[in-house]
Formats: C-alpha cells, sequence, structure tokens
C-alpha cells in the first residue's frame, strides 16, 4: 500500500482548530484532566493587540486575505493569511514577518509567493479597518505522538464604537499527524459546551466593521482526474462535502441570507450521495453512521429551507403577476414569518449543540487518517488503487440505467414513484459533478449536465409545490385576517395552474433525458 499517501500540506500552511466557548469556560477547560495530563508546561500568559488592514475597497478581503499587525510587548508581527484551502476547511495559508512597527510593510513580505492581489498593493494603499484586542494563554500539550498548541483567547474584536466579545480556543498542530486536532477537539467537547468556529478573527471583524452578513458558499468540484486512485476519489470527495458544508454554517446561524441554509443542504445532499455510493462499492460500515447523522442534520435544515422557499419563491410568482386589492402577500408572509422564526431557531439550537460538533469532527478525523483503509478487508485493499476513470464510469453507468427504469411509463408514475426518481437523478447529477474533471467539461457532458439539471430543477419545482400544500393548511387555521385568507386561495389556485405547466415541462424533459447519450465510455 505504499502507493497510498495522504496528501501533504504547504510549508507556509498552518492547521488549525478554532473552537468557539461561552463566558467563562476557559478556566474550566484549562484545568480538564485531557490538558493537565498531556500538557508540556503550565502555559505562557500574553496581552496581544492587533490592528487589520485593507484597502478602502476592501481588496484583500474580497480575495479572501486578511493581513494583521500584532503587538506583543515591543514587537511587531505582520501576518498575512488566506481562506482554507481546497477541501480542508481548517487548513490556511500564512504568512509571518517582524516589522519595526505598527504600520504595514508588505516589502517585508514574499509577496510574489502569496500573489495577487497583495502583488499590486503598495503599503501606503492600506488603512486600519479593525482591531482585536486578546488576553491569550498558550500551553503546548504532547497529545497521541503530536505536538499542538493550545490558545485560550479571551477579549474583544472592536470596530468605531462597535464591540463584540471573544472567547475561543485554538488547536493547532506544530509537529505530527492532523488527526490529533479532531481526537482532543472530541474530547473536550465533552467537558464543555464548545462549537466549531468556521469564521476567523479577521471574517467576524469585517463583518463588524461593515455590517455585513456571512456570504454563502457554492459547491467546488472535487479535483478529481484520470490520474487518482479510488483512495484519491473518497478523500477528494468527502473532503469538498464538509467543506462546502462548514463554509455556510455561519450564514445559515445568521439568517438573513436564505442561500446559507440552502447551500448546508446541497452539501448534505452531495455528501448522503458520496456516502451512498462509497458504501455500495466499498462497504465502509462508518460511512453508514455518518450518513445517519448527515440525514438528522438535513431534517433540521428542511423547516427553514421550506418556509424560506415559501415566503420567496412561492409567494413571489403571484404577488409579481397578481395585482389584487382584496389580496394580502405582505399579511402572508407576515403569517408565516413565526413558523421561518421557530425552524431558524431549532437549527442554531443543533449547530451549537454537541451531536453536530461532533459529527463533524469524527468526518474530518475520519478523512484526514483515511480510515476507511482499515475497514477493508486486507485482500480488498486492493481495490483502492484502482484507476478513477474505471471507477467513475461504473458508478454513472449504474445510476443512468437506475434512472431509466424507475422513469418508464413516465406518465403513469405516482407521487412516491416520482420522488424515487428524483432521488436517483439528484445522485446521479452529484456523481456527475463529482467525476466532471475525469474525461474533461466537453460539449457532450455540458449536454447531459445540463439536461439533468433542468430535468431535477422541475421536479424539485412539484416538490416544492406539495410542501406548500401543508404550509398553507396550517396557516389557514390561524386568526388571520379576511384579505390572507384570501390570499390563501389565490395561492393555491395559482398553484393548481402552475402544476399543469409543471407537469407538461416534466414530461418533455423527460423525453430528452431519455435519449441523451451518456458522455463516459461504458
Amino acid at each position: 500500500m505504499d502507493a497510498l499517501i495522504a496528501p501533504r500540506t504547504d510549508a507556509n500552511d498552518e492547521i488549525e482548530l478554532k473552537l468557539l466557548a461561552p463566558a467563562g469556560v476557559l478556566d474550566r477547560l484549562r484545568e480538564a484532566p485531557v490538558i493537565v495530563r498531556h500538557a508540556r508546561n503550565g502555559g505562557v500568559a500574553r496581552r496581544l493587540d492587533a490592528v487589520y488592514y485593507d484597502t478602502p475597497d476592501r481588496t484583500l478581503f474580497r480575495h479572501g486575505l486578511s493581513l494583521r499587525i500584532r503587538r506583543s510587548g515591543n514587537r511587531y508581527v505582520q501576518t498575512v493569511k488566506r481562506a482554507p484551502v481546497h477541501g480542508q476547511p481548517f487548513v490556511r495559508g500564512e504568512w509571518e514577518a517582524t516589522v519595526d512597527g505598527a504600520a504595514p510593510d508588505l516589502a517585508s513580505l514574499p509577496v510574489s509567493e502569496i500573489g495577487s492581489p497583495l502583488d499590486a498593493i503598495s503599503s501606503d494603499a492600506l488603512d486600519p479597518i479593525f482591531e482585536t484586542k486578546v488576553r491569550r494563554r498558550t500551553q503546548r500539550l504532547e497529545f497521541l505522538g503530536a505536538v499542538i498548541e493550545v490558545a485560550y483567547d479571551q477579549g474583544s474584536i472592536e470596530a468605531g464604537e462597535r464591540r463584540e466579545p471573544l472567547n475561543e480556543v485554538e488547536l493547532e498542530v506544530k509537529a505530527g499527524n492532523p488527526r490529533v486536532l479532531y481526537d482532543l477537539g472530541i474530547e473536550l467537547l465533552e467537558i464543555a459546551p464548545l462549537k466549531i468556529g468556521t469564521q476567523s478573527k479577521a471574517d467576524r471583524g469585517y463583518d463588524l466593521a461593515f455590517d455585513l452578513a456571512p456570504k454563502a458558499t457554492k459547491a467546488t468540484t472535487p479535483a478529481i482526474t484520470a490520474e487518482h486512485t479510488v483512495d484519491d476519489i473518497v478523500a477528494e470527495i468527502l473532503g469538498t462535502c464538509q467543506h462546502h458544508l462548514l463554509a455556510n454554517q455561519a450564514v445559515a446561524e445568521d439568517g438573513r441570507h436564505h442561500e446559507g441554509v440552502h447551500q448546508m443542504r446541497v452539501a448534505l445532499r452531495r455528501l448522503r450521495t458520496a456516502s451512498a455510493l462509497l458504501r455500495r462499492e466499498l462497504g465502509l460500515p462508518t460511512m453508514r453512521g455518518l450518513a445517519g447523522e448527515a440525514k438528522w442534520l438535513a431534517t433540521l435544515l428542511g423547516a427553514p429551507r421550506d418556509w424560506d422557499v415559501f415566503v420567496t419563491e412561492t409567494l413571489g410568482g403571484p404577488a409579481e403577476h397578481l395585482k389584487l386589492d382584496s389580496v394580502d402577500f405582505d399579511g402572508l408572509r407576515r403569517a408565516a414569518e413565526p413558523y421561518r422564526s421557530i425552524a431558524y431557531g431549532a437549527l442554531r439550537d443543533a449547530l451549537a449543540g454537541p451531536r453536530y460538533n461532533r459529527f463533524q469532527l469524527s468526518l474530518r478525523r475520519w478523512i484526514e487518517s483515511r480510515s476507511w483503509r482499515n475497514e477493508l478487508a486486507g485482500n480488498s485493499l486492493a481495490v483502492l488503487l484502482e484507476p478513477a476513470p474505471a471507477f467513475a464510469a461504473r458508478v454513472l453507468t449504474r445510476l443512468h440505467r437506475k434512472a431509466l427504469r424507475q422513469g418508464a411509463h413516465f406518465r403513469r408514475l405516482d407521487p412516491d414513484a416520482r420522488h424515487q426518481l428524483r432521488i436517483t437523478l439528484k445522485k446521479l447529477r452529484y456523481a456527475t459533478e463529482f467525476f466532471q474533471w475525469i474525461h474533461g467539461r466537453n460539449a457532450e457532458h455540458s449536454q447531459y449536465f445540463g439536461c439533468l439539471a433542468q430535468l431535477q430543477d422541475v421536479l424539485g419545482h412539484d416538490n416544492d409545490t406539495t410542501t406548500t400544500q401543508k404550509f398553507l393548511s396550517d396557516l389557514a387555521h390561524q386568526p388571520v385576517t379576511p384579505e390572507v385568507q384570501r390570499t390563501i386561495g389565490v395561492v393555491i389556485g395559482w398553484q393548481a395552474r402552475d402544476r399543469i405547466e409543471v407537469g407538461r415541462e416534466l414530461r418533455w424533459q423527460w423525453r430528452r433525458f431519455a435519449t441523451i447519450p451518456p458522455f463516459w465510455p461504458n
């Protein structure tokens, strides 16, 4: 198995896990048995004040960079950090240089290595944006053969008159296997109500300074090529799915942008698709448990997403086209808002809870250590060396044939059969995305993927209509005004008309898909 080598990070990469803590918890963590037992020293306390700089139009922030000057005593350190790398949510590029004072000095940094846009910015173009004031206590642990630096940070982020408290624990691998971060993180979850922090201090500072809402992130395509093996496929797909999920956590918690919950749901669908196809092809008992946790989380995300769709897309169509004095679409939205708020509240509680955070840390540990190798029988390990093209063709062919089989006699499919077909088409779409770089983005691929995406979108619209019927029924039984009651009737009528149009579109899109040839070699 010498050919199965785990990917390495760059020498300038920082591997760090951030855990957010409630006020007053840091002292309890410092005294935890797992910390005391493995500590190499009693800890060092320092005061760290840092100022973050950017151009007036936030060039660095828009390109996923942050630049700070941190003062510790009489020493000033300039640091540039880059957003987490592809498929590795806890790995960030980091470059440091000692400087003479509190002003930025880009000439002291390896600007050519960091690249755009820093290589086109002068030091005097940078202005102070916000600052952090932190009391930090650091300890070094020897834990499971690795050296981990633990930093307990307590203080504040400040931008003008605005101020936000800061209480967090940062675990950084200094030597050894990165997987130990997640082992230690899981142990700390048993001691205190900690939550994975997906935003850096810089992210939070920009949000505070400019009243920004966290921005949703779409999925990235796994970097799987014809040169990769099945072992690489497992790591790459699961890594990108988890990265996508974590990248949208803060957006979903914030709730101002509906896209956050939507993208978390997409990430989970991709993760569950990957779990299903890997479990079928390789066995891997752990995938069943991970898929179960993903399903639990998807259910929690379902309610806020459904209400988001209702108040925007469902009501948007008739509200735009029907200008009637006797109906009240805004009133119907207001009537729906308490339900939406309850759904978001339940989601926030879950994202802050131990089950969700343990799931994320366990999944990262499993990926980082490539534990699937330990779940295959000795004589089955050779399957991990199978070339990616052969594996991809087998998976795509099976899903394509299953979809054609389920969609036979499409006009006569009952709602349950149509739902099962929709699930298979989703799996096929995500699998097509996973493996798209193996054969290249040619015209055949674009035609197949476009046809599949359009069919799935129409099926999704049909499913949203079914969900809406329950929402309208619930709202109709609430003490609402006569205008809102009439509006409910208008929406029901609009959707009945819409469903006829969707039915025609569905049949046309299905005929188109059923005749399109696969783009991969069989």
